[in-house]
């Protein structure tokens, strides 16, 4: 009998069940040696200068924005396509938030949204942008660091799909590198690239950053190092802060997982081009991700777009259809400005933020995802695309 098939799950393996158990007998399993072994090979692996730890994705994004100084009224662009949490934070802290349009297919947003985006609003002064590479992919990079140079802004690179991924230049440079940005943040939900359980990471060449988050994470507590035993109690609270702290045991799952992202990655990217190459032929109803330049995403999701007025069905009922067949479709994501919290955010000329959203659907992808169980993704796709296609 068929199974669901989600469309993304987490990979465990025995190594990494090893390396937790091993942290649970360390001495510390907080603020312990495994929070410096993770930070050190993901710096190691990404290429950059600074890698901090903290307790998840989003916490990762406040560490960033109140690293970068936003404050109340402060102007933030954030793509129309993206997981809340870059906006909720933001108006949290009291920012004006503008929406930028994205790419009809990929959901991304292109330098020329951005700049449409600061010319319609006639915005003089940016605290921050965000770009994000939605679905794994990084792109255009080089010209968003320009915009970036040219306004005299910051710019956070909402990396929680791409771990792994690499940018488009000659030395293929990996994302959180920060070589084009201020900071760099990640996501280890057990859907993403690798798992801590719940986590984050905040990357960064830019040391008084790495500083001001170091203190923001811990409650803003500045220790010094004393050689004076009698004082080993004393701290400073310089700053107020959070307790966004991730713990050793999840450092050790992180740090053992990282030692496998090529592997991950590589699995991903031939589920990736299995479906890309089966379902080709219904490229008049159906468009696939473009394979063959996107070799440097870390494909944390397959988003096909589907014509469905052509195809003559709702959304809703292609989905529930495939779901009655026990696979498990996503939409990455609601539009920003179609959730109640945000509807009075100017929406009126983000078109291709709409036709995204109509026709984008991700399919099920993930480390465990056998062949006959995308065949029978891909063989029930295509029967509902010539029953309706007719």
């Amino acid at each position: 009998m068929q199974k669901f098939i989600p469309y993304g799950k987490h990979k465990i393996f025995n190594s990494d069940l090893k390396e937790v158990k091993k942290s649970l007998k360390s001495n510390l399993i907080s603020n312990g040696e495994y929070i410096k072994k993770f930070e050190n090979s993901f710096k190691k692996f990404t290429g950059c200068k600074y890698a901090l730890t903290c307790s998840s994705g989003t916490a990762a994004i406040h560490l960033a924005l109140e690293a970068a100084g936003v404050k109340k009224f402060d102007n933030i662009i954030i793509p129309s396509i993206n997981f809340i949490a870059a906006a909720n934070l933001s108006k949290k802290i009291g920012a004006n938030i503008f929406l930028a349009d994205v790419d009809k297919l990929t959901g991304q947003m292109k330098p020329s949204d951005l700049i449409n985006c600061i010319k319609k609003n006639n915005l003089k002064k940016i605290k921050v942008f965000f770009v994000m590479h939605n679905g794994g992919n990084a792109q255009y990079l080089k010209e968003f660091n320009r915009i970036k140079k040219r306004y005299k802004t910051i710019l956070i690179e909402d990396a929680c799909h791409a771990l792994g991924g690499k940018y488009y230049d000659k030395k293929k440079s990996k994302v959180g590198s920060c070589k084009y940005s201020d900071m760099t943040t990640f996501s280890f939900h057990p859907l993403k690239s690798i798992t801590t359980g719940e986590g984050g990471m905040v990357t960064t060449s830019n040391k008084s950053y790495f500083e001001k988050i170091k203190l923001l994470r811990n409650h803003g507590i500045l220790r010094k190092k004393s050689t004076n035993t009698k004082n080993h109690w004393s701290y400073d609270v310089v700053m107020p802060g959070y307790n966004y702290r991730m713990s050793d045991i999840n450092c050790a799952l992180g740090f053992s997982q990282l030692k496998k992202i090529n592997n991950f990655i590589n699995k991903r990217k031939k589920i990736a081009l299995y479906y890309s190459k089966k379902l080709k032929n219904f490229s008049s109803i159906l468009q696939v991700p473009f394979c063959q330049k996107q070799l440097n995403s870390a494909w944390h999701l397959y988003i096909v777009n589907i014509n469905f007025k052509k195809l003559k069905i709702s959304k809703d009922t292609f989905i529930n259809k495939l779901y009655k067949k026990k696979i498990i479709t996503q939409v990455h994501y609601i539009p920003t400005f179609r959730q109640s919290a945000y509807k009075k955010l100017n929406k009126s000329k983000l078109i291709n933020t709409k036709k995204y959203f109509d026709n984008s659907l991700s399919l099920p992808i993930f480390y465990d995802l056998s062949k006959n169980n995308q065949n029978w993704v891909i063989n029930f796709k295509k029967k509902i695309f010539k029953e309706f296609e007719k």
